[in-house]
């Protein structure tokens, strides 16, 4: 009796499953199959050989004529975009870290000072209001063409409550030309008080 009702109970249970003869469809394995081949031919063809850092699918040649079209800047886009992170979007500077242009001496003063300033960058210390920042300002020569740069420092000297003459293009021209052999930074108050 008692086999009789465990071949009753096992009869009543489904049976493991099995693959059998019915194994994964093939157009399920052709679908995979597919979409792994053009993923990987995906990645070959659209692989660029543009610079990574930026970030999207531009080119660097994209990239050149947008800038050439903003050869009439407008300078508080160039300032936000270049200039804001570090003396930020007041002017005021980073007490201690990056200086002040609001009020500025070196704003007000010669504008082929400023516009060497830009072009070659300083490291070392710098006095600026009577305090003494230390820190670096990169190089924007190779980065803004002579527009540009004059449109950033209209800008600076127009702006956060200083009132100083615009600058021409034609001196900033002139000042990459007179200073185009000079490969570093400026050093600070030891080289540019001499200018003032």
């Amino acid at each position: 009796m008692a086999d009789q009702r465990k071949q009753q109970v096992r009869a009543r249970e489904n049976p493991d499953p099995e693959e059998m003869n019915r194994p994964v469809p093939w157009i399920v394995i052709a679908l995979v199959l597919g979409v792994f081949i053009w993923a990987v031919a995906y990645i070959f063809i659209n692989q660029r050989d543009d610079d990574p850092t930026l970030g999207d699918l531009r080119t660097i040649s994209t990239l050149e004529e947008k800038v050439k079209s903003v050869s009439s800047a407008n300078g508080a886009e160039l300032y936000a975009a270049n200039c804001a992170a570090c003396h930020q979007a007041s002017g005021a500077g980073v007490p201690g870290a990056f200086p002040p242009l609001a009020g500025s001496e070196w704003v007000a003063g010669q504008d082929r000072v400023l516009a060497s300033i830009l072009l070659h960058g300083i490291t070392g210390s710098l006095t600026v209001k009577g305090t003494t920042y230390h820190g670096a300002m990169p190089s924007f020569k190779a980065r803004f063409d002579d527009n540009q740069i004059a449109a950033i420092l209209t800008f600076v000297r127009g702006n956060f409550g200083n009132a100083a003459a615009k600058v021409s293009p034609d001196v900033v021209k002139a000042e990459r030309e007179a200073s185009k052999d000079r490969s570093t930074p400026w050093n600070g108050d030891d080289d540019l008080t001499k200018f003032k």
